[in-house]
């Protein structure tokens, strides 16, 4: 019965933006079958997303099975001092194309489409995103996060490598 309470409490914590919702119809022999579907992507604003899509006869159904979707589906991304990247990245998925450069204290989310949504959610602050192929908010969203998951921290480079950290940054001083 605990863990019921936590897990309702951690759900009204998580932040939820819906990118789509959508009428979709089926064609069938009396005329037309309509249907919602939605997108929505979920984070708790400190670096874990989801995402997630849903189908119904209702929209605010449709939401509801998207949203729970997200919220099984959640990663953990790495964020540069909890407010941006840590470095420039590109992601594919389909025919959308994503490209994110990481940016200064005080740029701001300079970022459009599902994008916005996704990093609001996620909480980055400071992100410089560009749509580069189609703006299809499905691939948008699927492009953006196999980018976010190709970011790589200082830390986990340097132990691929077999150094420390400081030693990866020793060329950059001179």
């Amino acid at each position: 019965m605990k863990a019921k309470r936590t897990q309702q409490r951690s759900e009204k914590e998580l932040l939820r933006r819906s990118v789509l919702v959508r009428r979709v119809a089926k064609v069938v022999k009396g005329g037309k079958r309509f249907r919602f579907s939605a997108l929505v992507v979920v984070g708790d604003g400190k670096g874990s997303v989801g995402y997630g899509s849903g189908k119904a006869h209702e929209a605010p159904d449709a939401v509801r099975k998207a949203t729970d979707q997200a919220t099984k589906a959640m990663l953990r991304i790495p964020l540069k001092e909890g407010r941006t990247i840590y470095h420039d990245v590109t992601g594919c998925a389909g025919a959308g194309r994503v490209h994110l450069r990481s940016a200064q204290k005080g740029t701001g989310l300079i970022a459009g489409g599902a994008m916005r949504s996704l990093f609001e959610v996620l909480g980055v602050q400071d992100v410089v995103a560009k749509i580069l192929g189609s703006t299809n908010p499905y691939n948008v969203i699927l492009a953006t996060l196999e980018a976010l998951r190709s970011i790589e921290t200082p830390r986990s480079v340097a132990h691929k490598r077999g150094k420390k950290v400081s030693e990866l940054f020793a060329g950059e001083a001179a």
